[in-house]
């Protein structure tokens, strides 16, 4: 599936929420199958567990990270899992610090379906957030503004993650 950003910048997620989602049973477990049925942002892979820019990011450098293994409660994780999640959340931090200079970060589970979780396996986000990130268009306007497409984000993290 080719991937398409024309309305990632006016609409930020709102296709995703009104429904408009790849035809598949799990989108990361397409992701972790390096599947062509869904847009694959991957920019590493571990032994147990994954990383893949969001496609939908609320900030630059937005990350997933997640097991390839289908599951839908962090108390589930097994031990490896849990370890390398630890560990690449860490890496993840070091590299997003290197390349786009945070102020701070958001990271952390959504689970269940009244907790934000769009997608029904487990998977951590971690989000670079920048001092007075908020504008005009973020406030007037309902969008998001991204300032670097999530094609480009991708390819300087793989970069990035290849180093480890």
């Amino acid at each position: 599936m080719p991937l398409k950003f024309t309305n990632l910048f006016s609409t930020h997620k709102m296709e995703y929420f009104h429904g408009k989602r790849p035809n598949v049973d799990c989108i990361l477990c397409e992701i972790a199958k390096n599947s062509n049925k869904v847009n694959n942002l991957t920019v590493y892979r571990g032994k147990n567990v994954m990383i893949s820019v969001n496609k939908y990011p609320y900030n630059s450098g937005h990350l997933l990270i997640f097991p390839y293994r289908h599951i839908t409660d962090i108390r589930t994780l097994t031990n490896d899992e849990e370890q390398e999640i630890s560990e690449l959340l860490k890496k993840s931090l070091d590299i997003l610090e290197e390349l786009y200079s945070p102020s701070g970060f958001n990271f952390g589970y959504n689970m269940g379906d009244f907790s934000g979780a769009s997608i029904p396996h487990i998977h951590m986000h971690v989000i670079p957030r920048f001092r007075n990130e908020l504008g005009f268009i973020d406030i007037i306007g309902g969008a998001k503004i991204i300032v670097e497409d999530p094609l480009i984000t991708m390819n300087r993290l793989r970069e990035a993650f290849k180093k480890i």
